[in-house]
């Protein structure tokens, strides 16, 4: 058995070999994120690989420890903990590859209302009432997915992805798996706009690859997790959606994809959604360190109900492995900041800015240790001052461990 770590340099020619095909097609494994979505080829991809035979395995994740304390008059303070740990492996049969995956969390710990996070809309505690300036915590079983993928030419392939749960072929890759995101502790407040649909309890993906474009198709379970953490919910096929992805280089990866989510909000089951995304995310490496940015739209028509808007602006520099630097700024367009009142359905454009940092330091061979902060500011319609406050202040402080 051989183990390779798979740090900033995994996207190498000299490290490339067929153990490190993806598991949709003969191109870098590096250019596969979440579910079944794409990132540039020379992104790099934490984790710890071995051989065993023909098996191809994979284990990567993270746990941090958060002091949260949200500013303003609607604002809250909360220490709690986030992980994540993945795990992959993949074999070759019959002529292609069928591959196995799986994202476990103990986030259910933290709590049903999840953490204090301004803005923050979506789901629900109790399944009574709305969480409103939280963020709901992410289920035990994130992803348990099996894949298949089959060439069909020298340069193309088309593969099949089954989850209970997984990740439709809708958005750009979720937050927490992309190199601009994964160090920062909270999630976007556009999140129900761009990627919410990353934990769906039943999915079925068909897609083919060509070259550097992938064009996919999905069925899936519109609703989205309940408050019951620890368990399965019931599997549905009632929502679809495509996606058109295209890497022109190593450095680059674009998407645009449309889907059709029925009754995703189980506190307003009459509502369905058609989302609309799209997303640009560039890389670049120089030496030992790496740039990301990754910049996204996202459109929520709601029927019945408003067509609402979202953008990202999101950025990450690691520099020497050790110092890593990182940017979001946001704007949606938000209804569900109030569930009762005079502006209880109002429509609100809010605005976010965070900076943050984190330094890393390497313990053992496969496991790091990091140290940072974030600061938030936020730009709102003066009709919130009342509820916000002017201008609330929001930072968190954590501590990380890391597999890489």
């Amino acid at each position: 058995m051989s183990l390779v770590p798979l740090g900033v340099h995994a996207a190498d020619d000299s490290m490339q070999g067929m153990a490190m095909n993806g598991f949709y097609g003969q191109y870098s494994m590096t250019r596969e994120a979440s579910g079944t979505a794409w990132q540039p080829d020379s992104s790099p991809m934490d984790g710890i690989m071995a051989m065993h035979g023909d098996w191809m395995t994979m284990v990567g994740g993270y746990a941090d420890a958060i002091y949260d304390n949200q500013g303003g008059k609607r604002g809250d303070e909360k220490v709690f903990s986030e992980s994540m740990l993945m795990g992959m492996a993949s074999h070759p049969l019959a002529g292609g590859t069928i591959g196995f995956r799986t994202m476990l969390s103990l986030d259910p710990l933290m709590g049903k209302e999840g953490y204090p996070l301004l803005l923050q809309t979506g789901e629900t505690a109790d399944g009574k009432t709305p969480l409103i300036d939280r963020q709901h915590p992410h289920d035990l079983f994130m992803e348990l997915a099996t894949t298949y993928s089959h060439p069909v030419t020298d340069d193309s392939s088309a593969f099949v992805y089954v989850g209970y749960p997984g990740e439709p072929a809708l958005g750009p890759v979720t937050f927490m798996h992309r190199f601009s995101g994964v160090d920062i502790p909270e999630a976007p407040i556009t999140h129900h706009w761009l990627d919410s649909t990353h934990i769906t309890y039943g999915v079925t993906t068909v897609g083919y690859v060509w070259q550097n474009w992938k064009i996919e198709a999905s069925a899936f379970n519109g609703r989205e997790p309940d408050q019951f953490r620890w368990n399965f919910d019931t599997p549905r096929l009632n929502s679809y959606s495509g996606r058109i992805t295209y890497n022109p280089t190593h450095n680059w990866s674009l998407q645009v994809s449309q889907g059709y989510i029925k009754s995703p909000e189980e506190l307003t089951p009459d509502v369905n959604q058609h989302r609309t995304t799209a997303s640009a995310t560039y890389n670049m490496p120089f030496g030992d360190s790496n740039w990301q940015t990754t910049v996204a739209w996202g459109m929520d028509n709601n029927s019945p109900g408003h067509n609402l808007n979202a953008y990202l602006l999101e950025s990450a520099v690691q520099l020497h492995e050790t110092h890593t630097f990182f940017a979001r700024a946001e704007q949606a367009e938000k209804d569900e900041l109030f569930d009762s009142g005079p502006f209880d359905g109002e429509v609100f454009r809010v605005n976010k800015l965070s900076l943050g940092y984190i330094y890393d330091m390497k313990m053992t061979q496969h496991l790091k240790l990091g140290i940072g902060g974030l600061g938030s500011v936020y730009a709102l319609p003066s009709s919130l001052d009342s509820t916000y406050g002017s201008s609330p202040v929001s930072f968190m402080l954590f501590a990380r461990m890391s597999l890489y």
